[in-house]
């Protein structure tokens, strides 16, 4: 497969460098230079995953991930200037997956490119599907669905549900997640898995009782329990 990259950034300049490294990997790519004419790209074309800038006009980055994620689990690099802790956790809460902050090396960006794209559509699994109380997992098509009905998860999101329901009844560190999700040479914050878990149990709705906070330690898929 030949994958699609979007990039939204109004850099004109970091537009052209990131699509010339890309390309010289072997990617399709679009550009565009705001959120608003990104969507129109989205909704014409198969993009495989999304680069998008924090600050531009027309419509903000911030803006245009809110749109994607009512919708689809698009894989997401935010790619920004705006480095505070504060900006990074709401980047999270929207539903991004890699947070990058500017300057940034090409090389970089695509390296994370292309660890997301494997994570997302190449990743090995045992099974194809498992269900569990209403809750389906479709671990090749990336698909979960609630009494029936498609919920829409970004990459992370979809990761730490399977990691929990795969160690189902084990209480497990916010530490051991964050390894197990994002990597041992992430430099985030505890508070990225609390705020993915937050989002993930949103979604889940009815089925958020699933995933149960044990205080002071961590978080774990519930079993015994049948909640009405």
């Amino acid at each position: 497969m030949m994958e699609t990259i979007l990039i939204v950034d109004d850099e004109e300049r970091l537009r052209d460098l990131l699509k010339a490294y890309l390309i010289k990997e072997n990617y399709n790519v679009f550009t565009s230079e705001n959120g608003y004419e990104a969507l129109k790209i989205l909704k014409a074309h198969k993009i495989h995953l999304a680069i998008i800038d924090v600050m531009m006009p027309v419509m903000d980055g911030w803006t245009l991930l809110n749109e994607i994620r009512k919708t689809s689990s698009l894989p997401v690099i935010m790619l920004t200037a705006k480095s505070d802790d504060d900006d990074k956790l709401l980047g999270f809460e929207l539903g991004t997956d890699i947070y990058l902050t500017k300057p940034v090396s090409p090389k970089v960006v695509v390296a994370n490119v292309k660890a997301l794209l494997k994570r997302t559509y190449y990743t090995e699994v045992n099974s194809n599907h498992t269900s569990y109380n209403g809750l389906y997992i479709d671990e090749d098509a990336h698909r979960v669905l609630i009494d029936g009905e498609e919920v829409f998860l970004s990459p992370k999101e979809f990761e730490i549900l399977l990691y929990l329901f795969k160690n189902k009844g084990i209480t497990l560190t916010r530490e051991k997640i964050l390894d197990a999700i994002w990597g041992f040479d992430y430099d985030g914050d505890l508070r990225t898995v609390d705020t993915h878990v937050k989002r993930l149990r949103e979604k889940l709705g009815s089925k958020g009782y699933l995933i149960s906070t044990v205080r002071g330690y961590g978080y774990r898929f519930e079993v015994k329990h049948d909640k009405k």
